[in-house]
């Protein structure tokens, strides 16, 4: 521990931010561990001591708190144990059924939480999010999410959303019916003096309205895909004083959900682009056009051990989906082409410095997203294209085969920049989808589809040998 801050040099710093992370993780394990431990003294039944006030006089009575398969415990018991934490009794029960569905429910993910894998707050919510599936459903979401705990908390939450559907797909079914049930459009009135509200700009209505709608899934994705569409046309047309700033895509898109009230103006607009020189030459391109719209869904699927196919699949951008769902969204169009299946396991590699289509198709969908130490980002078709870096720095007089999936590392822009601009970044790659990287000031991190893992500099050594190895390898 660093006494004095100020005197801290940049390596000590770093390392004492990174122990931070380690004792904060601790602690945290450690108060769900001291519930653990209270509530075990606490699962006697009140009710059998003797000259206990009955139930129905307000006396003590067990509860159950977590999902199917954890104990029981005395109700007011926990009002103590509140007080210590510093909070309200609720918030206690919560913890303690998140506790209870760790050890009893999800005892991989707890084994994997208790040595420093993961934040506790995210195992929290996966126990929340599988509560209603029983102690055998539950096991496969417990498996999946201890062998994602080094990834980042919003991939971990994902994998365990798809396998809760996976675990219980009727009930799944039961929720989309619920909801099919539950749908509308909703055209709040403003509040008095909001125009004039400065607190928050978002709650300011002075001259505009807000629209919420909850619709079909399929509906939804139609409705967004003409907004972008005629965005993007009224955007393209629009008179752009000059020296003047474009105006924004989100202004855009609102001008074409308005202009959507109307469909006569919008056929006139549209009729009066495509009588324009200029649609008629862009007309002779492949384009996305409101009256023809076009979608691609990247759709990844599994066989069961019988060899059919699984309730569920998983969709690029939109996440998991039961195979239902991808039947509704492909019907919402005449024309479907299927591309051939991308099978991952495959590699390639060219002479030229560009990286070839389906060299970087392929990386993106083995890697998901951004292999910089411990990022987010991911890679999907609403967002930015990753920029894809030769691990090995490209050298024109060196020998063929130098780009393809042995040597690409893709990195949103932000990342690039650091490592390509501040000196001291290293970066290895141990196959299609395994990267060791070293920052400047001394710090090492295994990066794999399963997320990002501290390493030692030892370790790092032994990793940095074997990429060495296999670039020679790939390189006769």
């Amino acid at each position: 521990m660093i006494s004095d801050l100020s005197d801290g040099t940049l390596e000590r710093l770093l390392h004492a931010a990174e122990d931070g992370v380690r004792d904060r993780r601790k602690a945290e394990v450690r108060q769900l561990e001291l519930l653990l431990a209270w509530a075990d003294l606490h699962s006697g039944d009140p009710q059998a001591e003797p000259g206990a006030v009955p139930v129905r006089f307000g006396g003590p009575r067990l509860i159950s708190l977590g999902g199917d398969g954890t104990p029981e415990v005395a109700d007011l018991a926990l009002v103590e144990m509140a007080i210590a934490r510093h909070e309200h009794v609720l918030s206690t029960r919560g913890a303690l059924a998140d506790a209870f569905d760790l050890r009893h429910r999800l005892p991989q993910t707890w084994a994997g939480v208790r040595e420093g894998h993961c934040e506790a707050w995210v195992v929290r919510r996966v126990a929340r999010m599988s509560r209603t599936l029983d102690r055998h459903q539950i096991r496969i979401v417990d498996e999946a999410v201890a062998a994602a705990l080094d990834q980042a908390p919003s991939r971990i939450l994902a994998i365990a959303e798809a396998k809760v559907i996976e675990a219980d797909p009727v009930a799944h079914q039961a929720r989309i019916d619920k909801n099919q049930a539950q749908k509308g459009v909703w055209y709040p009135k403003p509040r008095p003096g909001s125009q004039v509200d400065h607190t928050d700009n978002a709650d300011n209505t002075a001259g505009v309205g807000t629209v919420f709608a909850r619709l079909d899934e399929a509906d939804a994705l139609a409705h967004q895909e003409a907004v972008e569409d005629l965005a993007a046309a009224l955007a393209e047309h629009a008179d752009v004083p000059e020296g003047a700033e474009p105006l924004s895509m989100d202004h855009w898109r609102a001008e074409a959900f308005a202009m959507l009230a109307d469909p006569a103006a919008v056929l006139a607009f549209l009729n009066g682009i495509n009588d324009t020189s200029e649609v008629e030459e862009v007309a002779q391109q492949p384009s996305r056009h409101p009256r023809n719209p076009t979608a691609e869904l990247i759709v990844h699927i599994s066989l069961t051990d019988t060899g059919a196919l699984g309730p569920l699949a998983r969709v690029e951008g939109l996440g998991p989906r039961l195979l239902t769902q991808v039947s509704d969204l492909l019907g919402r169009h005449t024309t479907i082409t299927v591309q051939p299946v991308i099978d991952l396991h495959t590699g390639r590699s060219v002479n030229g410095y560009e990286h070839p289509t389906d060299v970087k198709h392929r990386t993106q969908l083995r890697t998901v997203g951004d292999v910089f130490p411990h990022a987010t980002g991911l890679f999907n078709r609403n967002g930015r294209p990753p920029d894809h870096d030769h691990t090995i720095a490209y050298d024109k007089h060196g020998p063929p085969g130098q780009t393809g999936d042995h040597n690409d590392t893709p990195l949103t822009r932000h990342h690039h920049r650091a490592k390509t601009h501040v000196p001291g970044y290293t970066v290895m790659q141990l196959g299609p989808d395994r990267w060791i990287w070293g920052t400047p000031h001394g710090l090492y991190r295994l990066v794999t589809g399963g997320g990002t893992r501290p390493i030692t500099q030892a370790e790092y050594q032994v990793h940095a040998h074997q990429a060495v190895t296999l670039a020679c390898d790939l390189a006769a």
